[in-house]
């Protein structure tokens, strides 16, 4: 279970960065406003972790239960929560109604775990959502020409596998990004740039945590 620590960002956009031996790195960046607004603990709950909250909301829009637990915090009303299993010397370090600083949390060269929301494309066809090659574009072809071919038997067993490849809904699934590294920390702007490419569309909601399968989320060796 990963229990590293995390953030609620929004992805603003892409850039690139120069390093000293000319080459170009492409970026990610990322802008993270989270404040913890809530916690678990061991003996209350059986497990220790931290609620954070990020994006405003007004208190109108807010459920009676979610008002006063805001309140009880005292944080203005967050739109999106997340609640992020973490040691319980990491619980105790951090206070209710504070604010989650992004230097606090990651450092340059450090390894992290980034899920988003792809972009949807609706209902799209073989070629586009899983890669087919199509049909022949020659000798009479009519019509067949970006369809699947075949997609079962007539005898036996007389009906479609299930899990065939056909057309259907494309996009707009959550997908996560591992093992992507940091290249710089803007502490004053609270942003991140992140090696590579970030799933989901410009500003959307995308979640950065420590790497689970990299050097444990932890910096890399300088």
């Amino acid at each position: 279970m990963n229990q590293f620590p995390g953030v609620i960002g929004r992805k603003i956009g892409m850039t690139q960065i120069f390093t000293e031996d000319g080459s170009v790195v492409p970026c990610t960046v990322i802008e993270s406003n989270v404040s913890v607004v809530g916690k678990r603990t061991q003996e209350k709950d059986g497990y220790d972790a931290i609620i954070v909250g990020s994006g405003e909301l007004k208190e109108k829009h807010t459920t009676k239960a979610l008002a006063g637990a805001f309140k009880k915090a005292n944080v203005t009303p967050r739109r999106t929560l997340r609640e992020l299993r973490c040691t319980a010397e990491f619980a105790a370090s951090v206070e209710v109604g504070s604010d989650l600083k992004v230097d606090q949390l990651f450092e340059v060269g450090q390894f992290v775990d980034v899920q988003g929301t792809t972009k949807g494309r609706g209902f799209s066809g073989v070629m586009r959502r899983h890669h087919f090659a199509g049909g022949t574009r020659t000798h009479g072809t009519h019509e067949y020409r970006r369809h699947g071919g075949s997609i079962g038997t007539n005898m036996t067993p007389g009906r479609v596998k299930l899990g065939m490849k056909m057309p259907g809904q494309h996009g707009n699934s959550t997908v996560s990004v591992l093992s992507q590294k940091i290249v710089k920390v803007i502490p004053e702007q609270n942003l991140l740039l992140i090696h590579g490419g970030i799933p989901g569309a410009r500003n959307g909601l995308v979640f950065v945590r420590g790497a689970v399968k990299k050097r444990g989320g932890k910096p890399a060796a300088k």
